[in-house]
C-alpha cells in the first residue's frame, strides 16, 4: 500500500533510520581500532549480503535479474564499493564529526547530477542551498580542532571523494534502475558487486587486516553490517516502496545532526564553533534542495 505523504509510523521508523545512521560514524572508528578500514568494507559487504540472500529467499523474491540489468546492478556495486573504500580510509585520519557533514555534500551532487543526466532542472531554491551547504564544509575547515593535522586534511578529502560517489550512485540507480527492478534486488546489487571492489582495494592499500579482535570491534562489525547495512537499507527501501521518495530525502538531514553529536559522546571529539556553524549551514542546504520537490510531491 503507499501513501502520498509521510505519516507518524513513517515518519518514527525514518526517525530510528537517521539516527542509527548516524552512529555508524563512531562505530567504524571503533572498528578501526581492531580492523583495518577496507577490510571491514569487505566484511561488513558480505555479512550484509548474505542477510539479503536469506531474506529474499524466505520472502521467495529472486535474487538478481539478467541482461542489462544485472550490469547496470554490477555498476551501482562498483560505484558503492569505492565510495565506502574512501568513506571508511579516511576515517583513519579525520574525525566522525567531520566526516558525517562532509559525506552530506552527496545530496547537492545529486542535484547538480540530476540536473544535467536526469533533466530536473535545478532551480534558484537548489541553487541557495548549494551555496549554505558549501559555505557550510567551509566552516567545517575554517574551524579546525585543535589536533588538526596534515593527516585530517587527507581524511577530509577522502570523505568528500565518498560523498562524490554516493551521489553518482544515487544518479546512476534512478537513471537506469529506477521502477525497473524491486528495490531489494537494487539493495543486493550495491552490495554483493562492492564485496570484490573492496577485497581489491584491501589487498592493494592494506597489509595487515586483523590487529586485535575485541568486544567493541565485534559489536562495532555487527552493528555496521547487520543494523546498518542489512535491517536499515532494507527499512529504507520498504519506506521508498510506500513513502514519497522526495519528502522521505528531507528528512536525511538528521543523519548529520544525530552523526556529529554521537562522535562527541561516543569518541569525546571536540565540538568546534566552526563544526556546529557549518553542520547549521549543511542541514538548511539540504533542506532547500528538497524543500521545492516535497511541495510538488504534496500538491
Amino acid at each position: 500500500m503507499t501513501k502520498d505523504h509521510v505519516d507518524i509510523q513513517g515518519f518514527f521508523i525514518i526517525l530510528l533510520i537517521t539516527m542509527l545512521w548516524g552512529l555508524n560514524y563512531p562505530a567504524v572508528k571503533i572498528s578501526n581500532t581492531g580492523l583495518s578500514p577496507v577490510f571491514t568494507t569487505f566484511l561488513r559487504s558480505v555479512i550484509a549480503t548474505c542477510c539479503g540472500v536469506i531474506y529474499c529467499i524466505v520472502v521467495r523474491q529472486p535474487l538478481f535479474q539478467r541482461g542489462i540489468l544485472l550490469f547496470h546492478g554490477a555498476m551501482t556495486g562498483i560505484l558503492f564499493g569505492i565510495e565506502f573504500i574512501f568513506l571508511y580510509y579516511g576515517l583513519l585520519y579525520t574525525n566522525a564529526s567531520r566526516a558525517v557533514i562532509l559525506l552530506y555534500l552527496s545530496p547537492f551532487v545529486v542535484t547538480i547530477g540530476a540536473h544535467f543526466f536526469l533533466k530536473e532542472r535545478l532551480t534558484i531554491l537548489k541553487g541557495v542551498g548549494l551555496i549554505l551547504a558549501f559555505l557550510g564544509i567551509f566552516l567545517v575547515f575554517k574551524g579546525k580542532p585543535s589536533e588538526y593535522n596534515k593527516l585530517m586534511l587527507i581524511g577530509d578529502l577522502c570523505e568528500i571523494m565518498a560523498a562524490v560517489f554516493w551521489g553518482a550512485t544515487t544518479i546512476y540507480i534512478k537513471k537506469y534502475l529506477a521502477q525497473k527492478v524491486h528495490p531489494i534486488n537494487t539493495f543486493l546489487y550495491q552490495l554483493a558487486f562492492s564485496i570484490p571492489i573492496m577485497l581489491v582495494g584491501a589487498l592493494l592499500l592494506e597489509h595487515t587486516w586483523i590487529r586485535e579482535i575485541t568486544t567493541p570491534v565485534a559489536l562495532s562489525l555487527f552493528y555496521q553490517s547487520v543494523i546498518v547495512a542489512f535491517a536499515s537499507y532494507l527499512a529504507w527501501f520498504k519506506l521508498i516502496h510506500i513513502y514519497p521518495v522526495a519528502q522521505l530525502s528531507v528528512f536525511t538531514f538528521l543523519t548529520p545532526i544525530f552523526g556529529v553529536f554521537a562522535s562527541a559522546i561516543i569518541m569525546k571529539e571536540q565540538l568546534t564553533m566552526g563544526l556546529l556553524a557549518g553542520l547549521t549551514f549543511v542541514c538548511i542546504g539540504i533542506y532547500c534542495t528538497n524543500y521545492q520537490k516535497r511541495q510538488r510531491a504534496q500538491s
